[in-house]
């Protein structure tokens, strides 16, 4: 073999093994994206609690979402309040994995003003919440916290 045909080979495999770095790396980048949450939400409660809202996910890959929540589930609770606050994922690759319905379970208390915290889970993805708010509440919930892009009609995912 000529120098030159080995000098060939040598850069077309660099370039190959270059790309295939470069997809490995962007694809480990990509499962680094963080994403918060402003939201707002009123509900109410009488042994069944259900609160619904609107919120807005930014995440620092530029993607960003409005979407709806919503709070459902039942417990010895009682009240009614308003909330705002703020949220912040775990680790996704895209905001679209943020989407769906979450499990939690939380233990509040508030006269006039409120304050709460929660961590919710959908499989690997979690959700820290905390906020402020008025109203009055006492109780211990447990139930469902589900986000949907703004404008999706219910019942579809």
């Amino acid at each position: 073999m000529t120098n030159r045909k080995i000098f060939a080979t040598v850069v077309i495999l660099g370039v190959l093994l270059a790309y295939g770095l470069t997809l490995d790396i962007s694809t480990a980048l990509a499962a680094d994206t963080k994403c918060t949450m402003q939201f707002s939400l009123r509900g109410w409660s009488a042994f069944y609690q259900t609160a619904t809202g609107t919120a807005t996910i930014t995440c620092d890959n530029g993607q960003s979402a409005s979407v709806v929540i919503d709070s459902k589930g039942g417990g010895l609770t009682a009240g009614k309040s308003r909330l705002k606050g703020t949220g912040t994922f775990s680790s996704v690759s895209d905001i679209s994995e943020l989407y769906g319905a979450y499990a939690r379970a939380e233990a509040h208390a508030g006269i006039v003003k409120s304050a709460g915290a929660q961590v919710v889970t959908k499989g690997e993805v979690s959700l820290a919440l905390a906020g402020t708010g008025k109203g009055i509440d006492l109780g211990i919930a447990f139930g469902r916290f589900t986000i949907k892009p703004a404008g999706q009609k219910k019942g579809k995912k």
